[in-house]
């Protein structure tokens, strides 16, 4: 077993988990079996209750567990599905540790951060790491920071516990431009290093962010001033695409110095195909332009997940992906947006997960317009609900047609709770959440998409269309294409003579790959570069 731990100074937000993803893609294209880790401070036990605005989207693996939006980065660039192992967090720790306690299971002892804290955190750290030649832990926040040192003292630990050679500390701090007077400042990186060092870590690779190019003398200085040998000062510019950063490292050989630093067999990463992609979407022969509505359009953090899924779909086509941003809210202002829709100014539209009842009306709005002016479409989670509320209200003659999330005393619920989530519908717990097996109807533009009949796809949704409506949706024209193999309900809706009608109660962007793109993202780019 080997590990890497990669920290970060000054300030976050700048590429650590694209550094730590990096780092794996390179040693897995090497032929070392590989899992990534992220310990985070902060006191939540997942990542589900948290803002978008604050924290991102969340991300959700497999295995039901919603977490930060870096595992999904990880799962990008190493092509595997992690579990929620690779996500370690504070409150997980303490609610553990805490537990045991009350339990009795610390009787006559004092409970100490150390040894039990960071005993708790070494034993996670070291839970699946015996199936895997290495194992890349990221620490979340930043050095100095008062909310993590038992996850710094807890790493520092692990080098005493297993060795030199099998450990290895990677930090990530940035290089300051100064524009007025030309200068590259290496400060915050000296400061960095000697705070890591205080704390007793003496970092083995500088990663140095910067928008510049490094020179040789600062190398030196940089070298001369951290006790880092020059050839571990690894330049981490700036790219166009965050996809080119494996490239870019394995140019530095950070592939083999890696390798070479934890006494394994060094082998060059192999990087073909990804580069192919790569070029694909740095070098795009066409363009469309995608209108993606959303509750927290604003901020790209919020739909990281769906954005990547439409990077990935841009390089298979090699088209150029033009985001119009649009806030839910505009869609109620109906002059506006079919204005849009007359001047072509879009060629189809997204609408990523939501939740909550806020400018629904817009999303229910959006629906009618799509569905009447033929423009493609890709709903995901909440906004399958909104398109089906659409269809009963304007083609079923429902004209009280809502769901029980914004009306729970509506006549006609065609989007309600089932009958074990009624105690339970306003918990968190009863959501479906993680990987749902769904059957696929035969000949079904989606069945088309997948080339399967049965797929799986990740989950993170509440309210259900209401299996009471299901006979009178397909009688007028909408075909409920895809359903959960255990409870039947439905998971896809598509409209069979629509140029992209495609609705899913999933998160298929989850499971997309710039070497394997996700089907539904690939038909709908098509199906808008037609119109």
């Amino acid at each position: 077993m080997r590990f890497i731990f990669v920290t970060w100074w000054v300030i976050s937000w700048l590429g650590k988990g694209i550094a730590a993803a990096s780092i794996g893609k390179l040693l897995k294209n090497s032929w070392n079996s590989v899992n990534i880790i992220k310990l985070d401070p902060y006191l939540q036990i997942d990542a589900g209750t948290m803002s978008p605005y604050e924290h991102g989207e969340v991300f959700v693996t497999e295995d039901w567990f919603e977490t930060d939006l870096d595992l999904g980065h990880y799962e990008r660039f190493i092509d595997q599905e992690l579990t929620r192992n690779s996500s370690i967090t504070t409150g997980q720790i303490y609610q553990h540790i805490i537990t045991k306690e009350r339990k009795g299971d610390y009787l006559w002892e004092t409970v100490q951060v150390i040894p039990h804290v960071t005993d708790e955190i070494k034993k996670r750290i070291m839970k699946d790491a015996k199936s895997y030649d290495i194992t890349i832990c990221e620490i979340g926040g930043t050095i100095g920071d008062i909310e993590w040192p038992h996850f710094i003292e807890a790493i520092r630990q692990m080098r005493k516990d297993i060795g030199f050679d099998r450990t290895m500390y990677v930090h990530v701090a940035p290089i300051l431009y100064l524009k007025y007077s030309g200068e590259m400042k290496t400060k915050p990186i000296q400061h960095s290093v000697k705070e890591l060092t205080r704390l007793g870590i003496h970092a083995d690779m500088l990663m140095c962010r910067t928008e510049h190019p490094i020179t040789k003398k600062i190398k030196e200085k940089i070298s001369l001033f951290c006790d880092i040998d020059k050839q571990y000062i690894i330049e981490a510019i700036d790219a166009q695409s965050i996809y080119q950063v494996p490239e870019l490292l394995k140019n530095q050989n950070v592939d083999k110095l890696i390798q070479k630093r934890l006494w394994l067999k060094v082998k060059s990463a192999k990087l073909k195909e990804r580069n192919q992609r790569t070029r694909n979407f740095l070098h795009p022969k066409k363009s469309v332009t995608i209108g993606m509505v959303g509750k927290y359009a604003e901020l790209q953090d919020s739909y990281l997940s769906v954005i990547e899924a439409l990077k990935h779909a841009w390089a298979y086509h090699k088209t150029k992906i033009n985001i119009n941003r649009i806030l839910a809210e505009e869609f109620e202002k109906t002059k506006k947006i079919e204005a849009m829709f007359d001047q072509h100014l879009i060629h189809g539209l997204l609408i990523p997960w939501g939740f909550g009842t806020r400018w629904m009306e817009g999303k229910i709005r959006a629906a009618q317009l799509c569905r009447e002016r033929n423009v493609p479409y890709l709903w995901l989670c909440l906004w399958l609900q909104m398109a089906v509320v659409e269809f009963a209200r304007n083609v079923c003659w429902l004209s009280h047609a809502h769901t029980v999330e914004a009306d729970i005393h509506t006549s006609s619920p065609v989007i309600s709770w089932m009958p074990w989530q009624s105690q339970e519908i306003k918990k968190w717990w009863s959501m479906r959440l993680g990987s749902y097996t769904t059957i696929l109807k035969k000949w079904s533009k989606v069945a088309t998409l997948y080339n399967e009949k049965k797929i799986t796809e990740r989950h993170r949704h509440r309210f259900e269309v209401n299996p009471d409506y299901y006979e009178l949706l397909e009688e007028h024209g909408m075909t409920l294409c895809g359903r959960d193999i255990k409870t039947k309900l439905v998971e896809f809706i598509e409209l069979p003579h629509h140029p992209f009608f495609v609705c899913t109660q999933a998160h298929p962007e989850f499971k997309s790959r710039l070497d394997n793109p996700h089907p539904l993202f690939t038909g709908f780019i098509e199906a808008c570069l037609d119109t």
